[in-house]
């Protein structure tokens, strides 16, 4: 199969850059800015002795996440959520994936009456920023386990997510904005570095996708999450 040519001349199954700077907020327990190419993402994790008030007498602690996108995150400036008074569809469906995603990660039980929020805020936007967002958040939410609460038995396992689609019939691997807007299929995956999927998020936009074509995005897409695993564990390590 001959595949098309994509900016930077970067293969189908290739991931872009990623750069990882950890600490990078000192009032923050766990802290990452994560970059998948030109999308950025500053990760947070905060710890506060409280629990929501369902889960009080529990036993257990709880994870949860934020995420929103900064005013110039984008080519024209957005107006600021807060200031239309209630957030959108897209950023609550959002930080629910994010929020479901990491409390893959922990065992709840070793966080008891404590409750880890990780908020997620785009700096800049490029494609893929609620991918980029779990996989930083990981990162955020493992630095406050170790080096703030010292539990390391809370961390159960990494996550990272990537994005796929299909673009002129071919699966192409972790897509920026012009790619995203164009695709005909768009597809989020979020696995364990075990390669068990917890999450997938897959539409067709114009054509119906094959069951073919679903297996070879969910290969390149576990293959990327190797490596973003890798550098995950390399980071916290």
């Amino acid at each position: 199969m001959l595949f098309m040519v994509r900016a930077n001349k970067r293969k189908h199954d290739a991931l872009r850059d990623i750069e990882v700077d950890i600490d990078i907020n000192k009032n923050a327990e766990g802290s990452a800015l994560i970059k998948f190419g030109n999308t950025h993402v500053i990760c947070t994790a905060s710890v506060e002795n409280n629990v929501p008030v369902w889960m009080r007498g529990s036993s257990e602690g709880w994870v949860t996440a934020e995420y929103g996108m900064l005013p110039r995150s984008t080519n024209e400036r957005m107006r600021r959520e807060a200031a239309r008074g209630k957030q959108s569809g897209r950023t609550l469906e959002i930080q629910r994936l994010i929020g479901r995603s990491l409390r893959q990660c922990v065992d709840l039980k070793y966080l008891k009456d404590k409750m880890i929020t990780v908020d997620c805020d785009v700096i800049q936007a490029d494609g893929g920023t609620r991918t980029a967002s779990i996989t930083g958040g990981c990162i955020a939410l493992f630095l406050a386990l170790k080096n703030h609460l010292n539990e390391h038995r809370a961390i159960k396992q990494h996550i990272a997510a990537v994005s796929i689609g299909i673009l002129n019939d071919q699966p192409i691997l972790d897509l920026d904005y012009d790619e995203d807007s164009t695709a005909e299929t768009d597809l989020n995956l979020v696995m364990n570095e075990n390669l068990e999927v917890i999450e997938i998020q897959g539409t067709a936009e114009k054509n119906p996708f094959t069951i073919e074509q679903l297996d070879q995005m969910i290969s390149i897409g576990s293959n990327a999450i190797n490596q973003l695993i890798k550098i995950q564990k390399e980071c916290i390590n």
